[in-house]
């Protein structure tokens, strides 16, 4: 990560102008719930904060590390049996033990839930090789698999497998109201739904963080401009997620000027957030292979991140994004710069003349404004060639959803937040019968040979051969097409430290990394 600051000097403070150490931050990441057992989305920003997982990702980290638990690891050299030592004396904020029935209850709990229609589309997503949950006395979790899965480890570390109390969390309803009750660093004090949450320290946490304030206001946001006035005007002290591009750039620019004005920082990272297209192959339209290659043929990923988003994130020509193993560049390799002349001939040769007319659909308030202008630059695009007719249409990410899901939409516009740093979790969520896509993507040698083949192998640098296989048959089957690769970016007041630490591998926010300094 790159920290851009003024020039200054200063300690850290132990304390605020109120005795405390209190940080406060913007985020446009609001929980859609606050049980764990329902979310996979967003609402992980607020759970990494207050729940605790067995294992997780320090900043910089790649590999899972112990947090609730004392140590980890697979039993035999099968990748199907994995075993969890619980750290001794752990509590939930509520002061109940947190022992390895907990554990169990928890993840049975999911099962449950999913099992009888309660939640839908909810993590098991994610636990799709695990068989059962067993416990050996107080301390000790086993995890059965039906089959190898070098990925487990890092499936443990997402905030979806966060440990509830099973007092507080019914093993066959959801918990209701504006409450919840976890072990990590921070206990939910207040919580006023899309409008903030307050945390305070855990004083019954024991883990891998080490918390570095008494606490943190999370204040939730619709607009990036709304949350950059807020920092301006110094009534949050942190803003992320969210950020839109203008906003960035203005911030860069701002970061240290004015001796009258309020200093800024701007802390950028490497991410892994990733956008790209679905095609629809029951479309007349889009279900054409050689429709779908013209309209690769076309796309001109570094006008789109120059043009409408300012060069704040960068072109992507795989699923498998920059800085993860077995990252490839499959859509370059194959395609080349745009060209007008080479999608003319694709048509041509499949005997297809005349503009092809097709709809392309976007969520309207689920990835920023600048969603919307990167459509019309795909528009403009496509139509500039006189190869497509192109038809834009939006709806509310709840309706887009939907739709998406009954197959409406030929072509459609989607983002992708990873829940672990391997390339695994850019690949298996989109294909077969089902995925998280809702548009089968049937693809064997995929399903049945490249996947189970890599998740028999922990030393992941040794599946890179795989990978690259596996996004190549992507690239061949143009069904998913990437366009650009995102950027993490932190701006707060000159007054915070911490933000180059406060970013997981997932791009979300460990709060206790944050804390003010003093005497400037």
């Amino acid at each position: 990560m790159s920290l851009s600051l003024v020039a200054g000097c200063g300690a850290l403070s132990s304390e605020g102008s109120d005795g405390e150490q209190v940080i406060t931050v913007g985020t446009m990441s609001a929980p859609s719930t606050l049980d764990p057992a329902q979310a996979w989305d967003s609402s992980w920003e607020l759970y990494r904060n207050v729940f605790q997982t067995l294992l997780s990702l320090p900043s910089g980290a790649t590999e899972p590390e112990p947090d609730a638990a004392e140590s980890c690891a697979f039993d035999g050299a099968s990748n199907t049996v994995y075993v969890c030592e619980l750290r001794e004396g752990l509590k939930f904020s509520d002061g109940h033990e947190l022992d390895a029935a907990a554990v169990k209850h928890s993840f049975d709990r999911m099962r449950t839930l999913e099992a009888k229609g309660v939640v839908k589309g909810g993590p098991m997503g994610l636990l799709g090789s695990l068989d059962k949950v067993e416990t050996k006395g107080e301390r000790t979790v086993v995890f059965r698999l039906r089959k190898p899965d070098a990925t487990f480890p890092l499936v443990l570390s997402t905030p979806a497998m966060s440990i509830v109390d099973p007092r507080e969390y019914p093993a066959d309803k959801l918990r209701t109201g504006n409450g919840l009750t976890g072990s990590g660093p921070y206990a939910l004090k207040a919580y006023e739904p899309r409008e903030k949450a307050e945390l305070v320290k855990n004083d019954h946490y024991k883990g891998a963080a080490d918390v570095k304030n008494d606490g943190v206001t999370i204040r939730y946001f619709k607009k990036s401009s709304a949350m950059v006035d807020a920092l301006e005007k110094q009534e949050i002290d942190v803003t992320f997620r969210g950020l839109d591009a203008g906003d960035v750039i203005d911030a860069q620019s701002k970061s240290g000027d004015g001796a009258d004005e309020q200093k800024i920082a701007l802390v950028e990272g490497a991410g892994t957030e990733i956008r790209y297209l679905v095609f629809n192959t029951r479309d007349p339209w889009a279900g054409k292979l050689p429709v779908r290659r013209a309209f690769a043929q076309l796309v001109d990923r570094p006008a789109i991140a120059h043009k409408v988003y300012k060069d704040t994130v960068d072109p992507l020509y795989s699923m498998v994004p920059r800085g993860l193993t077995g990252h490839a560049t499959g859509f370059f390799d194959d395609y080349g710069d745009p060209s007008v002349t080479k999608a003319r001939k694709i048509l041509a040769d499949a005997g297809i003349d005349g503009p092809v007319p097709l709809t392309l659909w976007h969520t309207t308030d689920r990835y920023g404004s600048a969603t919307a202008l990167e459509f019309a630059e795909l528009k403009r695009q496509l139509e500039a060639s006189g190869l497509f007719e192109i038809t834009l249409k939006g709806r509310p990410w709840n309706e887009f959803q939907e739709g998406y899901s009954k197959g409406e939409y030929p072509v459609f516009g989607r983002g992708w937040f990873p829940d672990f740093p391997d390339a695994d979790n850019f690949i298996a969520p989109f294909v077969g019968a089902k995925n998280v896509l809702n548009t089968p993507y049937p693809s064997k040698e995929i399903t049945e040979e490249i996947l189970p083949r890599e998740r028999r192998e922990t030393d992941r640098g040794a599946v890179v051969d795989d990978f690259e296989r596996a996004q190549q048959i992507l690239v061949d089957d143009v069904r998913l097409l990437p366009l650009w690769q995102g950027k993490q970016y932190i701006v707060a007041s000159e007054e915070i430290a911490g933000g180059e630490r406060a970013l997981d591998p997932s791009a979300i926010m460990m709060m206790w990394e944050l804390q003010r300094k003093t005497s400037w």
